[in-house]
């Protein structure tokens, strides 16, 4: 279970760090956010209980909690998109909040135009896609991710326990404050991975594939039929897919994935 509650999610946290702070910070504050209006909206309106295992929790709080946190969502993204350090992936280690990240923009943090016809109005706007993948964000955190809280109320009242810890006064112990966070991190990679994340292999990356999981005749082959498809797109001469010429066709491949000036369709001038 310590395995489980602490090793397994850790894995899945580190991973959206790298893939950019965002991916940690913004499921992290939805689940607190959630907790914090679940316990306001609950102590004003709540009349219902819940579920046994927690009976502090009523479904007034429940669901006052899921409108407040998909609006506190939509504008914590509006602030934390404005930040490249949040939102590029981590590449350099040493990197920190003062020299800051570089990186070519996930296309979800790019404003595209959406179109919207109602009552014969025909207006268009520009937003970034994550506003609306931040709905299932809070969602989620609003209407799942608290099963991890019932899910650990569940062992405390099975070990006749009330708190994990007393590091916090009043509230128990670091666990008791993440308990919600053992579902959402996993959710939160799994949903990156799945519908976000943009996957490009680099010239580098194929050719290590190539030389260490293909043969000679395997390799020789993808050279053949890039040549042709280099060929039949125009940036090669008949000349190079020839077999004498094979040799120096990944030279010329090397070459025009490397710079941006027009590449010779003559072998001889390579």
């Amino acid at each position: 279970m310590a395995l489980y509650l602490i090793i397994v999610q850790a894995h899945f946290v580190m991973n959206n760090i790298f893939e950019g702070m965002i991916w940690f910070f913004l499921p992290a504050a939805l689940v607190i956010t959630n907790d914090i209006f679940a316990y306001v909206c609950g102590i004003t309106f709540g009349r219902t209980q819940l579920i046994q295992l927690s009976p502090k929790k009523t479904v007034e709080g429940f669901l006052g909690a899921w409108i407040c946190t998909i609006i506190f969502g939509y504008f914590m993204t509006n602030v934390l998109m404005r930040y490249k350090y949040f939102i590029c992936p981590v590449n350099d280690l040493g990197a920190n909040v003062l020299t800051g990240l570089q990186c070519d923009l996930n296309p979800v943090f790019v404003p595209q135009p959406f179109s919207l016809e109602l009552f014969g109005l025909d207006k268009t706007f520009w937003i970034e896609p994550m506003q609306f993948h931040i709905l299932g964000f809070a969602t989620f955190a609003s209407l799942i991710a608290p099963f991890g809280g019932f899910f650990a109320s569940g062992l405390k009242r099975t070990f006749n326990i009330k708190d994990f810890g007393e590091s916090i006064p009043g509230h128990g112990g670091i666990t008791d404050r993440m308990d919600c966070q053992f579902i959402m991190g996993f959710f939160a990679f799994m949903y990156y991975h799945s519908f976000i994340a943009v996957y490009k292999a680099s010239v580098g990356d194929i050719i290590e594939t190539a030389i260490n999981g293909l043969s000679v005749d395997e390799q020789l082959e993808v050279v053949r039929g890039l040549g042709k498809y280099l060929y039949n797109q125009g940036a090669v001469s008949e000349t190079v897919c020839q077999n004498q010429n094979l040799e120096m066709l990944p030279l010329l491949m090397i070459y025009r994935f490397s710079t941006a000036s027009p590449v010779s369709s003559s072998a001889d001038e390579l």
